[in-house]
Order: structure tokens, then sequence, then C-alpha cells
């Protein structure tokens, strides 16, 4: 079941994934799924596996508290997660991932559905969002969601610019 991009069809996805929000006290959760994301694509994100190892418990909830974190369960595993944040009148979806074996089977559909749905509880007609140059398969997510490229990019890390670069892309309420 693939695509998504209606409420209905993102409500039956969320169901069969299991979406759900992280809570405060769950901040081991967030840790260990933010872990592997960054030891599965390490070029995807502005940060490193290093610096994230380094990271307190106290830095962890704190990170938790300043966003909004979905995480996707098959039974006690979780395959996949998606952040989101206020960001300038807009929710700023950040750091999507989705575990090898979970791609391709809908589940990106129901986080980015549940990211919109926030932003749309929350009053924001835009969602913003940053994918790395060359990850084709995340910009046809997005595209399905209706989201497009806006023309701007960026460092993906500001200290290494050499990790590659990133582009924003937008989607306005419909």
């Amino acid at each position: 079941m693939r695509g998504g991009n209606g409420r209905r069809g993102d409500a039956i996805l969320r169901a069969m994934a299991a979406i759900a929000r992280l809570d405060g006290h769950e901040w081991e959760a967030f840790r260990d799924v933010r872990l592997a994301a960054l030891e599965d694509a390490p070029a995807a994100f502005g940060s490193t596996l290093e610096i994230e190892r380094g990271r307190a418990e106290a830095q962890w909830r704190a990170r938790l508290e300043g966003r909004t974190q979905f995480v996707a369960r098959e039974g006690d595993r979780i395959v996949a997660t998606v952040g989101c944040r206020d960001e300038d009148g807009a929710v700023e979806l950040v750091s999507m991932w989705v575990a090898p074996e979970a791609r391709g089977s809908g589940v990106a559909d129901g986080l980015v559905g549940a990211v919109l749905d926030v932003a749309r509880e929350r009053g924001h007609g835009t969602a913003v969002l940053w994918v790395a140059d060359g990850n084709r398969a995340a910009e046809r997510l997005y595209e399905r969601h209706g989201f497009a490229r806006t023309g701007h990019a960026q460092p993906i890390d500001d200290d290494e610019p050499a990790r590659g670069t990133e582009f924003e892309m937008r989607r306005e309420e419909r």
C-alpha cells in the first residue's frame, strides 16, 4: 500500500505501522533510533554518530522536549522516525529516517502525514524541510505530499561543507 496522500490513506498506514508520538520520558528510544539512523545514513543528517553518542541524558531529554517526535513500531521494534518543530510560522519536518527493511512499505508516508497533521493542529499552513542533495527517494516521498523545491540550498554541516549540500522543500496547505 503506497502513496498515502489522502487523510484516509495516512490513517490506514499509521494504524498498520503503529505510529506514535514519543513522550519526554522516552528519551532512550529517541536516542536509540537517532543513533541507528546515523549508523545507517550518516550523510543524510547534520550531526555525526560520534557527536550524538557523546550526548548526556539531559541533552536527549531537552532535544525531545523541544520538538514533536514520532516513531513507527513493528511490534516492539522502532523502524522509523521523524520529528517536527515550529520554525518561523511554519512546521519544519526534521530527521526523517526509515530502517532499510521498512523502506517502501508506506511507513514514511504515514510519518509525513503525522507531521502534516501537527501543522494543521497548530494552525500552520506551511511545512518546510531540507533534503540531502542526491536523495531522490526522499525527494519523491515529499513531492507525493505536495512539497516542492524552493531553490534554497545550504551545506549539510556548516563546519564540514565537504559533507555535501541539502536543499529546501516547502508545502503550502491546499
